[in-house]
């Protein structure tokens, strides 16, 4: 509750891309390929059939290759590789690897698709409004997506950016860590009342699981592992450094979460992973930050009326 977000144990996480609304719009489609089930759809028609990327398939319509260059026909129609192939990519962008077995089961997928889209044309679905809506949902998603990714190819991430960040990073978080406990409870007379608890012989841990409002740590007998002290609130910080091993607060500390009662388990020298082994993490955040920057900067740069 009190800590601030840790850079590098938490650069795997991607920020909000700050859109109306950014997962939709911007998120990949996540395809699970299984043997026994070759169709994203579970053969049922719905409403949302046209993601962005049915979209990309659809448009490979308007121009079909030679004979050579085809899938399949179906239905008299030819079906050309390149829808294989932009599945494929997907795939391969998700990071999964596209086995032999898999690529036949895009193949099928392809076919599918090719069977259901000769269907809903035959029924005039493409005129339909809904039909249109979506289209242009696909469309836009399409677009955008390849605004960020052309932004990104222009401007990647260097390695002073990386070590500069790293550098930041090591200064913030070196020297000393703390391994903590603490109780907190709203009122600072039932911390008092439990500080003498605990000098009278009543355990820490019990107490902690018993009566502290943090249920993270409460839960495990107030334990709080270990952490740099600039991780914490500057009142607890400052109580918690002035402590000797094994030793508690004599008096409540009070923070805007309520009143602790911190206890010093151990103190030890922080130990930093190395840059080699944390550098894909810090970059990709400073991608993600770049990314978020830029969009914030169109966003404000717009003449909205």
């Amino acid at each position: 509750m009190m800590r601030c977000k840790n850079l590098l144990t938490e650069a795997s996480t991607p920020l909000p891309l700050k859109f109306s609304e950014p997962a939709q719009v911007i998120k990949t489609p996540d395809f699970s390929w299984h043997k026994n089930n070759l169709s994203i759809f579970g053969f049922r028609m719905k409403k949302q059939l046209l993601s962005g990327l049915v979209a990309a398939a659809v448009l490979g319509t308007m121009a079909l290759p030679a004979s050579a260059q085809n899938v399949a026909i179906v239905n008299g129609k030819a079906v050309p590789k390149e829808r294989v192939e932009a599945l494929k990519q997907q795939v391969e962008r998700s990071g999964r690897p596209v086995t032999p077995d898999i690529e036949g089961q895009i193949k099928e997928e392809v076919i599918t698709r090719e069977i259901f889209m000769q269907e809903a044309q035959k029924r005039g679905l493409e005129g339909s409004a809904d039909y249109k809506s979506q289209m242009e949902l696909a469309r836009q998603t399409i677009l955008i997506r390849e605004l960020f990714a052309d932004y990104q190819k222009n401007n990647p991430v260097t390695d002073a950016e990386i070590q500069a960040e790293y550098d930041k990073f090591a200064a913030a978080n070196s020297g000393k860590e703390y391994k903590a406990s603490h109780i907190l409870v709203e009122k600072e007379s039932d911390a008092k009342a439990i500080i003498a608890s605990i000098k009278k012989g009543a355990k820490f841990e019990d107490i902690a699981k018993k009566q502290s409002k943090d249920p993270g740590s409460g839960a495990k007998g107030g334990d709080l592992d270990w952490a740099n002290p600039s991780s914490y609130v500057g009142e607890f910080s400052e109580a918690l450094v002035k402590l000797q091993k094994g030793k508690m607060t004599d008096t409540p500390v009070k923070s805007q979460f309520g009143y602790h009662i911190i206890r010093l388990d151990d103190v030890r020298q922080a130990e930093l992973p190395k840059l080699e082994e944390v550098k894909p993490q810090v970059a990709q955040q400073l991608q993600q930050q770049k990314l978020a920057k830029f969009q914030e900067d169109l966003r404000t740069k717009a003449k909205v009326e």
